[in-house]
C-alpha cells in the first residue's frame, strides 16, 4: 500500500523538490505527534522507507505517545524524504487513529467482561493496514479476506436456503470455520442445530441479544454480535453473554491522528 500511495502522489514526479533541492543533498527529519494516542504503522512505514535508502528509527507500535513527542527520526536523501512525507503521515495518521479508537473501546469492554473480543469488520479503506491497526490497538482482525472462513450472510441466504447453504459449506476444508449471520432467534437456533461454529446476531437491540445469547449457551458455538455498535452502546452489549463484538465503527469512523514531518 505504501508504494501504491506513493506512486499516486508522484505520478508526474515531485516538481517542487526536483526544481529547488540539489539531487545529492542529504537531510535529517523528525515525525512529531500533535495529539495523544496509540502509535500504529511506524514499523510498516520504516520498513518501506529503508527500502528507499532512508535511515529510520522509531517509537514502537502500540505505545501511547504524547502531543509534541518525536515518534520517528529520518536521515537520508532530502528529495526522497520530501517525496515520501505525505504518504508517511497519511499512513501513520490513519493507522494510529484506528489503533487509538480500538484501544479505547477494548478497554471499555474488558472492564465489563475481559473474555470478549472486540473485532474489526471488512469495512475498511486500506484493507490489510486497517486490520493491522486494529490488532495494534488490542482488537481482533476478524477475517482478513474472503478466503479466511465461511461466512454465510443475508445475501447468500437470499439465494440458497439456510440448511442447504450450511450443508454445502461443510464440504469446505475442515480448517475453515463456518459462521452464519442471523437477524431472528428462530434462525439462530436453526443454524446451531444444523452445526455451525459461529453465530452472528446482526443488527439486534441489546435486550434481544441478551435473550438469544442465553438460549445459545447450551450449544457449543461462538456468539458474535454486530451491526450498529458504537462507543456509546458497546458497554451495553458487553453485558450480554457473548464472545465477540465486531464493529465497522473501528475502521469507518476512526479520526485520523495528527502528525507532522519537520526537516532539521
Amino acid at each position: 500500500m505504501f508504494h501504491i500511495l506513493l506512486k499516486e502522489d508522484t505520478l508526474f514526479g515531485d516538481i517542487t523538490s526536483e526544481a529547488i533541492i540539489p539531487e545529492n543533498m542529504d537531510a535529517e527529519a523528525v515525525v512529531v505527534a500533535h495529539e495523544k494516542g496509540v502509535l500504529a504503522g511506524a514499523e510498516y512505514v520504516a520498513n518501506n522507507l529503508r527500502e528507499m535508502g532512508i535511515y529510520v528509527s522509531y517509537v514502537e507500535d502500540s505505545k501511547w505517545v504524547n502531543s509534541g513527542e518525536e515518534v520517528m527520526h529520518l536521515r537520508g536523501n532530502a528529495r526522497k524524504i520530501l517525496i515520501t512525507e505525505r504518504t508517511t503521515l497519511n499512513i501513520l495518521g490513519r493507522m494510529s487513529g484506528i489503533a487509538t479508537l480500538t484501544r479505547s473501546i477494548t478497554n471499555k469492554v474488558r472492564k465489563i467482561n475481559p473474555n470478549i473480543r472486540v473485532a474489526a469488520t471488512r469495512k475498511t479503506l486500506w484493507g490489510y493496514l486497517d486490520k493491522i491497526a486494529v490488532k495494534i490497538g488490542g482488537g481482533d482482525t476478524h477475517r482478513l479476506n474472503l478466503g479466511d472462513m465461511v461466512m454465510i450472510k443475508d445475501n447468500h441466504l437470499a439465494l440458497v436456503p439456510m440448511e442447504e447453504a450450511i450443508r454445502r459449506a461443510k464440504k469446505v476444508s475442515f480448517t475453515k470455520k463456518i459462521e452464519v449471520e442471523v437477524e431472528k432467534e428462530e434462525d439462530a437456533i436453526k443454524a446451531v442445530e444444523t452445526g455451525v461454529d459461529i453465530i452472528m446476531l446482526d443488527n439486534m437491540p441489546v435486550d434481544e441479544v441478551c435473550t438469544i445469547a442465553k438460549k445459545l449457551r447450551k450449544y457449543s458455538v461462538i456468539i458474535e454480535v454486530s451491526g450498529g455498535i458504537t462507543p456509546e452502546n458497546v458497554e451495553s452489549y458487553a453485558r450480554c453473554d457473548i464472545d465477540v463484538i465486531s464493529m465497522g465503527y473501528l475502521t469507518h469512523s476512526a479520526k485520523s491522528m495528527n502528525f507532522s514531518l519537520e526537516i532539521h
